[in-house]
């Protein structure tokens, strides 16, 4: 007789293993990872080559100009958040915006650039952290971008969604990404010779600095953010006007003085006790805390005791969500400018008064709390469908956009034709997490630089983030264009701490606003409901679109809620009765989750299967 099957089917085993665990969303990074560690390396000279990688393989969800957000515990050591979200550039001001006829920071273009932050991160992690030399963890994004690999369908996708930009107005993106002409087809090798060159110079540019490992990362970080590459950005972005999300064309205001000028930089968790578990994210420059602030509203009810797929879960979540970010949208900021009251948003006694809040049925209300008697300043928003609310009615290429709104994350979104006339402002991300035999956890999260994002700058082979665009042109709100502030990124990486503080679990999720969403329903199934790793990634995902999105055009969809097909139809039911919008998506498009485990001494890590390109591996 055959043995019995697991209790609950997934798509793919849970790795398991005593040597070491990578999980990323795409398979050729964790396989990059897991090479590292069979050389002798430790997780974070995994994550840092697995991270390059990911630059070179998922240029629409990431790349060299982009950011990046870091969550990771050395063994014996506190947990530390590792932040590679740049700034705002000293030139952008509201002023300077206001002055180009702008009511919104642009979507794409060269307004939207803030400072490169992702591989000054990478270099810290790898000086402080790594035991590798920078030849070792550059050789393979320089491999792959020299030699080529197979394009994933999300790649062909974007691209084909923003030809008519590229062959119109961005000649060298299309140079770049329309080989003789035409849109790529997946699986194709595709080669990037200038990133690779950019790469192979940064390094040979180290290595003339001698044989000292960590002299020869300071002259990386010094060739990018004060060398050839930072005069290049600006000798482009200066001179050039690119066409953006608004249908003109505008030069930027980034310089290389603002990158020789910043550095990224460690700090202490935000953090929540769930369950007998310290979950650590990043501050309120970031979207991290509210994943706390949901935890924190939902303790006060019985989640273990609920069905995952049932509409009393459902519904609980949607309205937590919904006042967790509206929290986010009224007081989350960089800290370094604002007073965040994060002390009292993450307190029992604020929680319990927020979660009578909850009814039964849903609410249509932005309606964020008052810590410390403190009054909410909240964006002027528009609404998908609605009239503009205060910030002028929308122009043709924004109506263009809402007609087409999408905030699924998903390739298809990418490719939508209204869409492609000006490119869409909406990329998505990576997710990354490592640990090894000696108990070191890294959980990362790049993004940014996007091959839809901005133009190729020549020389380089690499996109410009456009992060700017989380900022507000407001400046009465939190989050208000500012030279030097930080925007509140959506970039979420996640660990969750034993009793003992040590790091337990790894996980994170591409997405936008929805990454805390579908990382909360991945934790919940794994923490309250005992799912395994991948049982909890495959299982049905939902998200909703109620607040004002991070990205331009800024647009919200009051109560409406995207559920994957695979949930119960009298689960449907049930939600419409009591006021929910929702809309059906394909049955696996919601969610990237990946996710990574100490359970003892066995390792154990899962990605999503969505997307046929995130992959887990271990030994």
């Amino acid at each position: 007789m055959p043995p019995p099957l697991p209790p609950t089917f997934t798509t793919r085993p849970v790795i398991s293993g005593t040597f070491g665990v990578v999980a990323s969303t795409h398979w050729l990074a964790s396989q990059v990872g897991m090479a590292v560690l069979e050389k002798g390396g430790n997780a974070f000279d995994a994550a840092v080559a697995a991270g390059l990688t990911l630059q070179v393989v998922e240029p629409h969800m990431n790349g060299l100009g982009g950011d990046a957000v870091m969550a990771f515990q050395a063994k014996g050591k506190a947990a530390q958040i590792l932040c590679g979200q740049g700034p705002a550039p000293s030139g952008a001001t509201i002023a300077h915006y206001k002055g180009e006829g702008l009511d919104l920071v642009p979507g794409t273009g060269f307004l939207a650039a803030v400072i490169p932050g992702a591989f000054d991160a990478w270099m810290l992690m790898l000086r402080d952290h790594g035991t590798m030399t920078l030849a070792e963890v550059m050789a393979p994004a320089i491999g792959y971008a020299r030699d080529g690999y197979p394009l994933v369908h999300g790649v062909c996708a974007t691209i084909g969604g923003v030809a008519p930009l590229f062959r119109d107005e961005w000649k060298t993106s299309a140079a770049l990404y329309l080989p003789n002409g035409d849109v790529p087809k997946p699986g194709e090798l595709f080669v990037n010779p200038e990133l690779a060159q950019t790469y192979t110079r940064i390094l040979r540019e180290a290595s003339a600095a001698g044989a000292d490992r960590e002299r020869q990362i300071e002259a990386a970080r010094a060739a990018y953010y004060k060398g050839f590459v930072a005069e290049t950005i600006e000798k482009y972005v200066s001179s050039t006007a690119v066409m953006d999300a608004t249908g003109q064309r505008r030069k930027g205001v980034l310089k290389g003085a603002d990158l020789a000028g910043w550095e990224a930089s460690y700090e202490a968790p935000a953090t929540y006790e769930y369950h007998g578990l310290t979950v650590c994210k990043a501050g309120p420059w970031s979207q991290g805390p509210v994943l706390l602030q949901l935890l924190a509203l939902l303790k006060g009810f019985d989640v273990p005791a609920m069905d995952t797929t049932g509409p009393d879960f459902i519904h609980l979540l949607v309205e937590a969500k919904k006042l967790a970010y509206a929290d986010r949208d009224a007081w989350y900021a960089d800290p370094n400018f604002v007073d965040v009251p994060l002390k009292t948003l993450l307190s029992d006694g604020y929680n319990t008064e927020r979660r009578k809040l909850i009814g039964d049925t849903a609410s249509r209300d932005l309606r964020p709390g008052s810590p410390d008697g403190r009054a909410p300043r909240m964006p002027q928003l528009r609404v998908v469908g609605g009239p503009a609310a205060g910030v002028g009615e929308p122009t043709r290429v924004e109506r263009e956009m809402a007609e087409s709104y999408d905030r699924s994350g998903g390739a298809a979104a990418l490719a939508a034709k209204s869409r492609a006339a000006r490119g869409p402002a909406e990329g998505d991300t990576c997710h990354l997490d490592v640990i090894d035999r000696h108990g070191n956890v890294v959980a990362a999260t790049p993004s940014g630089g996007w091959l839809q994002s901005s133009p190729v700058i020549p020389g380089l082979g690499f996109c410009l983030g456009t992060r700017a665009q989380m900022f507000w042109l407001q400046e009465d709100v939190p989050s208000a264009l500012v030279p030097g502030r930080r925007p509140r990124t959506t970039l979420t990486p996640s660990l969750a701490l034993d009793k003992n503080g040590e790091a337990v679990l790894a996980f994170g999720s591409p997405g936008g606003d929805n990454q805390d969403q579908w990382i909360a329903q991945f934790f919940l199934r794994h923490v309250d409901h005992k799912l395994d790793l991948q049982a909890a990634i495959d299982a049905p995902m939902l998200q909703t679109d109620h607040w004002p999105n991070s990205f331009y055009p800024r647009q919200a969809s009051p109560g409406k809620v995207i559920m994957e097909s695979r949930f119960p139809e009298k689960t449907v039911t049930e939600l419409k009765k009591r006021g929910h919008d929702v809309q059906m998506a394909e049955p696996w498009s919601l969610g990237r989750n990946c996710a990574a485990k100490k359970d003892g001494k066995v390792l154990r890590a899962a990605a999503t299967p969505r997307l046929q390109q995130a992959y887990a591996v271990g030994r």
